[in-house]
């Protein structure tokens, strides 16, 4: 038990140390600016995905409008998954390819970032939340994984994908980005300390 345990935290590691190349440390980086502008101008950051990322991307949203590490002013933001009626309407009335971009289409102001979360970059409804985004004038964000799959299609602001086929450590590397854009937030905007 302990190799199995032992081997799982190795792989996790070796995943994680690919991010200090300078080309994924960029583009974290990249990313976490367009959020650092969004928050400066007021906009929100609206955030989505499917099952361990439609958890991820809850956990980004409660980060931001409750704290991440210290104290500072809550930020607008929202994850579509959250709102169980709008998914489960937009599903029964629409299809469940659409449970993302029919939120965006309501609640997306330019200026706004869509964060969607995927491991395998198919999934559909994150797709076309990025299509309706990119019509509105939000930035588009992508924590990505495998091949980038159809989300490389897009020509989207950021398409991060992380060097890895295994979902478990995608996941992992995509919850570390995120505490990794919030301290940013904490640090870069409100100078919040450790002191504080």
């Amino acid at each position: 038990m302990k190799n199995i345990a032992r081997e799982f935290i190795e792989e996790s590691i070796e995943t994680k140390q690919k991010l200090l190349d300078g080309k994924y440390l960029n583009q974290i980086v990249e990313a976490g600016e367009l959020i650092l502008e969004a928050v400066k101008n007021g906009n929100k950051i609206i955030t989505c995905g499917n099952g361990g990322s439609a958890a991820d991307a809850q956990h980004f949203a409660a980060e931001l409008v409750i704290r991440y590490n210290k104290e500072r002013p809550s930020i607008p933001a929202i994850a579509l998954s959250s709102n169980v009626s709008a998914v489960t309407a937009a599903s029964n009335d629409y299809g469940y390819d659409y449970v993302f971009s029919r939120q965006v289409e309501g609640l997306g102001k330019p200026g706004d970032v869509l964060v969607g979360i995927t491991t395998s970059g198919n999934s559909k409804n994150v797709h076309k939340a990025f299509e309706i985004a990119k019509e509105r004038g939000l930035k588009t964000i992508c924590l990505n994984g495998r091949s980038g799959g159809t989300m490389s299609e897009l020509n989207l602001d950021s398409n991060l994908i992380i060097p890895s086929n295994t979902t478990a450590r995608i996941q992992e590397a995509h919850i570390n980005i995120i505490h990794i854009w919030c301290e940013l937030i904490d640090h870069v905007i409100y100078k919040v300390n450790e002191t504080n």
